[in-house]
């Protein structure tokens, strides 16, 4: 693996930036190894629409395990490695925007990443589910991008190369934060929100990529405009409708056997995104299912890690 040296100037940019941020406080946790801290994306109320009652919701068994809802207090849970590489991911478990999961989805691959030298962050945001405005997942997706870039010389990570990951619905405001970095969620607060929102790279795991029909059957397309939305509304939150040329090096992986988010998501996004020159790289599998995580030991879908690390370590080589 060969590694672009550390921007002293942007390593300073950011550190200046960050000593103009109130204190973010971290809130140790010995409940799930890896992580050492949890970051609030925001001091007080968080702007958008809405609110939840009662406290935070951690799923029991079945389908919904270990994941987590009635988020009142959006946050990034910080998986620092041994030794950083420089580089840092924001993850994004998936779970139709009505749960995260964590257990499933987003706490396996912070671990496999920290492993590997990367500082991640994963990101508990809010969910139209709970009783906010669909546009709160997205402020809390574009702060918590700002927020990592502003402290990047905390975390020993370089500005320049952030990058975002996000499974199912997940992948979905994964693939906003890359492709959408004009639509401004939120007015500015303080010094963090002058860091730019889009992600450096982005990898994108059995994504819902668009509300339009005949793929209009997912949970995310109901949380997010209804039943019965606009075409307008349909084509503002559809990933392929934002491809340019400018999009971030995107990496895609799905299975052949997803019923949930067909494949036909990500060959969408694909020729989307190649079409207008951007850089794309599209796996499929044929078997999977939808919300396969790492994938088991013995079973071809659980190559998918590993090839995302070749195709990162390739990225920093161009």
């Amino acid at each position: 693996m060969i590694e672009i040296p550390f921007s002293r100037r942007a390593l300073m940019g950011a550190g200046a930036a960050a000593a103009m941020l109130p204190t973010l406080a971290g809130r140790a946790s010995a409940a799930t190894p890896g992580y050492e801290e949890e970051i609030p994306l925001w001091e007080g109320p968080p702007p958008g629409e809405g609110s939840v009652s009662g406290p935070e919701k951690v799923g029991g068994p079945g389908k919904g395990y270990g994941a987590v809802s009635n988020i009142s207090q959006p946050r990034m849970r910080v998986y620092r490695p041994k030794v950083p590489n420089g580089r840092a991911v924001l993850v994004m478990g998936g779970g139709g925007y009505f749960r995260i999961q964590l257990w499933k989805e987003s706490t396996p691959i912070a671990l496999w990443l920290q492993a590997r030298g990367y500082t991640v962050f994963d990101l508990i945001y809010r969910l139209p589910n709970d009783g906010w405005a669909p546009a709160a997942s997205f402020m809390d997706a574009q702060r918590a991008m700002r927020l990592i870039r502003a402290r990047a010389l905390d975390y020993t990570i370089r500005p320049d190369a952030v990058g975002v990951l996000g499974f199912s619905a997940g992948g979905h405001l994964a693939g906003m934060t890359a492709l959408a970095p004009a639509i401004v969620q939120y007015d500015a607060r303080d010094a963090a929100d002058s860091q730019p929102v889009q992600p450096d790279f982005s990898a994108l795991l059995f994504p819902v990529v668009t509300l339009a029909a005949p793929y209009d059957t997912t949970r995310t397309r109901r949380e997010l405009i209804g039943e019965n939305p606009g075409p307008e509304a349909v084509r503002r939150w559809s990933l392929d409708t934002h491809a340019s040329k400018e999009a971030p090096p995107t990496f895609i992986a799905a299975a052949a056997d997803d019923t949930i988010a067909p494949p036909a998501h990500g060959i969408m996004l694909f020729n989307a995104l190649t079409g207008v020159g951007a850089a794309a790289e599209l796996h499929l599998f044929e078997r999977g299912g939808h919300g396969f995580g790492l994938g088991k030991p013995g079973e071809l879908i659980a190559a998918w890690p590993g090839l995302l690390g070749n195709w990162l370590d390739n990225r920093t080589r161009s």
